[in-house]
């Protein structure tokens, strides 16, 4: 068990099998447990959309065989602050600064659009990856919430 973090006043620990039925648990999940900071309809929409989005990146590019488990964290803060921890054992990103690149994809079908980390950086107030090409991904997302509503 990890040691509270200073600020921290709640915290989930949730492990998925990397299954695409599973996105939808990940995105319920995370949503109910930040409903404790009263978010507005549209953060808890950015919330969601990038928990699906970095969820989706684990299933299909860092176990592209279907065998493997997704680790998430999600840490409420006095502050109102969320972090979300989404965490994979997968191949890993051999260049995470290019995959961060909007439009960038390795899918040579053309199926995905390589907007992945755009989107959870543009719905987040911060995004943070890193990774090892073999031992897998961590991908941080933090949001204020009330930020907004704060500059009005």
């Amino acid at each position: 068990m990890k040691r509270k973090q200073r600020g921290e006043i709640n915290r989930l620990n949730l492990c998925l099998p990397a299954k695409s039925v599973n996105e939808g648990v990940a995105r319920a999940a995370v949503a109910i447990f930040c409903a404790q900071h009263d978010p507005s309809a549209t953060e808890l929409a950015d919330i969601k959309c990038a928990v699906s989005e970095a969820v989706t990146n684990c299933i299909v590019h860092a176990y592209p065989h279907g065998e493997g488990e997704i680790y998430i964290t999600v840490v409420l803060y006095a502050d109102k602050t969320v972090r979300v921890v989404i965490k994979d054992h997968g191949c890993g990103i051999s260049d995470v600064a290019r995959a961060r690149e909007p439009l960038y994809t390795t899918d040579a079908v053309g199926e995905r659009s390589g907007m992945g980390f755009t989107v959870m950086e543009n719905f987040m107030d911060r995004l943070v990856v890193r990774s090892r090409v073999g031992k897998g991904t961590v991908v941080a997302m933090t949001k204020r919430i009330g930020a907004c509503a704060a500059k009005e």
